[in-house]
């Protein structure tokens, strides 16, 4: 199963978009490191600032010894959704509504796809 579909479940089992990308990459992440990534949505610390799933994206990157490919990961997701920040990606939709959850449900399975890219040079 791929990164991005596994990221997609985590996040519809209520898992942030943060932890959720971080998780996918499987491997051995330990349970600090997984709760490490509490503060983390919702624009770190709910300032709807820097994009959770980024934040999992470069965690997972550097856990698997690819922290090189950090701005790589930024590059792709700016290329695809013209910002990083938070609120700016959210603006479209009421917060925490369904439309907002089901916008960063695709962010979080796009940048799960991305880091999934990085991490084995995949085109």
């Amino acid at each position: 199963m791929s990164t991005a579909k596994i990221a997609g479940e985590l996040f519809d089992e209520g898992l942030s978009c943060t932890r959720s990308v971080l998780q996918a990459t499987g491997g051995s992440i330990n349970q600090e490191v997984l709760a490490a990534t509490a503060g983390f949505s919702c624009g770190i610390g709910k300032s709807g600032c820097l994009c959770g799933a980024i934040t999992g994206g470069v965690m997972a990157l550097g856990l698997n010894w690819r922290a090189d490919r950090s701005a790589d990961l930024i590059a792709a997701f700016k290329e695809a959704f013209e910002t990083t920040c938070c609120r700016g990606l959210s603006k479209s939709y009421e917060w925490m509504s369904e439309e907002h959850q089901g916008n960063c449900r695709k962010l979080t399975v796009a940048t799960a796809g991305m880091v999934e890219k990085l991490l084995y040079d995949l085109e």
